[in-house]
């Protein structure tokens, strides 16, 4: 019998296999080291033979120390470069092919867009002194540079220091074309870069001769015209093809301000800046002082074309308006009749320089913008800018700035259509969403208020206790973009107290529901497009877009019934207009950086925003002060000679007496200057207006007197 015991193999221990392995690994790791050390040691015996002392060796340092800095700098170009190069997206070089002339709602011309009627005159048949006095004066090194002319921003920085001011501009012919092409003239850093890298961009992609021709045909000339072919029939009536060297310099003058040296509004101006074109022609060499002796001696003359001006703030956005509508007919070539009524146009420019030139310095503020909506939806004005010549960037419908407190009436209006009254009673104390929470203007609370209350004093708390324990933001949203609001709002919480932005044009119409009795979708600029034969081709009360109710009676009588005591006993007392009642609320955003006043009456509703386009800080400026000054001011002119028609669900149109008295007070001090201003006689009140209309009605009805007949009853006469 076999032993058991002996046909068993031994086992190998499991402490061994992991010997092993651990004996395997340490020996790989010191002859992966050796390996590294013997390789390092290698490269470094044959790197020595390259190594340089002395100054070879900081020639390397710098060189080295370059090519760091460049990959970096090139990694930061191009990140800063994509944003522009986005611009050129799509058929940039195709030119709209529309042509529109413009009549104000009596037919009168007030402008042209498009084409404006002008073919574009090739470089090469224009006079060769009109191509020498632009570059002389624009880019005297076009022709040498690649899109930006470093020597010549030297030289201009060199001469503005000089001059302790802005006497020349360093931008090249190519840059300004890049921000005529695909950016607008806000003043911001990161509009300078994207401008540096398309012009870099238009000159790679188009020669020397296309770039000139562009700027050419597409620069602002003042007047309502674009491009130098229009210009010089406007201002002389003439081809460009023959103008003279006196012509040439005036209008190579008018690329650096075109409002300010526009020679149909200030010649004596026209002409000192044409001289100054004529030193440029002989400092840049292009012409000899006695060629341009004789231009000096006889300036040019224009055209008489008396003082017209033209909206063009109002034409840009009617032409936008125009396109989209004359697009579906097939038509290019049309005669718009818009709603622009010259009269408010120039009350609403005159409002907001007269107030800007009298505080702006005060207040620290620069800039404003303001719309004009007769309540049947017509656009009776557009102030986009103080200088249209200056910067055509339109802040009136293109500029989003933050609503402030001016957003709170969609808030209520919401409120209201959920069941809320202007007697509902919301608590005005602390309150949290989540990590926010918001304080009222002056850092106190009131408890339990009213919701006519909390809006009169523009109490913050209430809307945001409203929004999140009631309503929650998407219904708030809603309702304004139903009310016409276009501008993309925010649906986070703070949307309650207007940090989403919108266009002085979204809040004029929003407002407008609340003085047309509830309805949206009445706005319009444009009445009619006839071809040039006559033809109607478009016809805004048979083909526009029908209005539509957004708000019911009973939510809009209880927001009127609100929004008319802000005017009279609320935050926009300035805002008060004499013997009529108006409604409207004030907005102020965070560091002041925005004002706001918008408000209507049963005839119009009117929309101003002040502030500055760098968004700087203003001083302490708010709703209730200059912009309720603009808005007072405007609308005081406007309610002259007509019918007051009483507000939506405010059964009379006149306010309390004291108010009126105090209005009427703030009104007689500026009185005069409106009148002077506005180059108009003194107007009779509304009150005066409607007493002898009423005389002339009686004097027209009344039996007509038999003619006497004989000698005695001439007698008895």
């Amino acid at each position: 019998m076999d032993d058991p015991s002996a046909k068993r193999k031994p086992k190998a221990p499991r402490a061994g296999i992991f010997l092993a392995i651990d004996a395997w690994i340490d020996s790989s790791l010191y002859e992966a080291g050796f390996r590294a050390r013997e390789f390092w040691e290698s490269m470094t015996i044959f790197s020595r033979r390259f190594r340089v002392s002395g100054w070879r060796r900081a020639v390397i340092e710098v060189l080295s120390e370059g090519f760091t800095m460049g990959a970096a700098g090139s990694v930061i170009l191009l990140a800063l470069a994509l944003p522009a190069f986005e611009e050129t997206a799509g058929n940039w070089r195709q030119r709209d092919d529309f042509a529109v002339t413009f009549l104000d709602r009596y037919g009168n011309e007030i402008g042209q867009r498009g084409i404006i009627q002008r073919d574009s005159i090739p470089v090469d048949e224009m006079p060769d002194y009109l191509i020498k006095s632009v570059l002389a004066t624009e880019d005297r090194r076009f022709f040498d540079h690649y899109g930006i002319d470093f020597m010549g921003l030297f030289r201009a920085m060199s001469e503005n220091v000089r001059a302790n001011s802005v006497v020349q501009g360093g931008s090249s012919i190519t840059q300004q074309l890049a921000k005529n092409l695909f950016l607008n003239n806000e003043r911001t850093f990161e509009r300078k870069i994207k401008e540096a890298f398309l012009a870099i961009w238009l000159e790679q992609n188009l020669s020397k001769k296309e770039i000139l021709q562009l700027y050419l045909d597409r620069a602002y000339m003042g007047g309502g015209t674009f491009g130098i072919a229009a210009a010089a029939d406007f201002y002389f009536g003439k081809s460009v093809k023959d103008l003279t060297l006196p012509e040439s310099a005036m209008l190579a003058g008018l690329f650096k301000a075109p409002a300010k040296y526009a020679p149909h509004v200030n010649l004596p101006a026209a002409r000192a800046r044409a001289n100054i074109v004529l030193s440029n022609l002989v400092q840049g060499g292009f012409m000899t002082p006695g060629q341009v002796l004789s231009a000096r001696l006889h300036p040019a003359s224009v055209v008489d074309r008396g003082d017209r001006k033209s909206p063009d703030y109002f034409l840009d956005w009617a032409f936008e308006e125009v396109k989209r509508i004359a697009e579906k007919s097939g038509v290019h070539s049309v005669v718009a009749r818009t709603t622009v009524d010259m009269n408010i146009q120039k009350a609403a420019e005159e409002a907001v320089e007269f107030n800007l030139r009298q505080y702006g310095k005060e207040y620290r503020v620069t800039e404003g913008a303001v719309v004009v909506i007769e309540n049947n939806g017509a656009v009776r004005a557009i102030v986009g800018g103080r200088d249209y010549g200056a910067s055509q960037f339109n802040r009136a419908t293109k500029a989003l700035r933050q609503a402030g407190s001016s957003f709170k009436p969609y808030v209520y209006a919401t409120a209201m259509e959920h069941g809320f009254t202007p007697n509902s009673v919301i608590s005005d104390g602390p309150i949290s969403w989540g990590n926010w929470s918001p304080k009222n203007y002056g850092r106190s609370f009131s408890g339990r208020v009213t919701l006519a209350t909390a809006l009169i004093r523009s109490i913050n708390t209430v809307p945001v206790r409203l929004a999140k324990e009631h309503l929650t933001t998407a219904p708030i949203k809603a309702l304004a973009e139903a009310m016409g609001v276009e501008s993309p709002l925010s649906s986070h919480k703070t949307m309650v107290l207007g940090t989403s932005g919108m266009t002085v044009m979204d809040q004029a119409t929003g407002y407008s529901v609340f003085a047309t009795g509830g309805f949206a979708g009445m706005r319009h600029g444009v009445t009619q497009l006839l071809t040039h034969s006559g033809q109607v081709i478009y016809d805004y009360d048979r083909d526009g877009p029908k209005p539509k109710r957004v708000l019911s009676e009973k939510a809009l009588s209880a927001m009127n019934s609100i929004l008319v005591q802000i005017p009279e006993v609320g935050t926009a007392r300035r805002a008060a207009l004499p013997s009529i009642r108006s409604a409207g609320k004030t907005g102020t955003t965070q560091s002041y950086r925005d004002a706001w006043y918008v408000g209507f009456t049963g005839n119009y509703t009117a929309a101003v925003w002040l502030g500055n386009d760098d968004y700087s800080p203003t001083r302490n400026m708010t709703g209730g002060s200059l912009p309720a000054m603009v808005w007072q001011r405007l609308m005081t002119y406007a309610h002259q000679n007509i019918d007051i028609k009483p507000i939506p669900g405010i059964d009379h149109p006149y306010v309390d007496p004291k108010v009126a008295e105090k209005a009427a007070e703030m009104e007689q001090k500026n009185a005069d200057a409106v009148d002077a201003d506005l180059g108009r006689p003194p107007i009779l009140s509304s009150v005066t207006t409607r007493t002898l209309r009423e005389m002339g009605k009686a004097f027209q009805d009344a039996p007509p007197l038999e003619a006497p007949t004989g000698p005695e009853e001439l007698s008895k006469l």
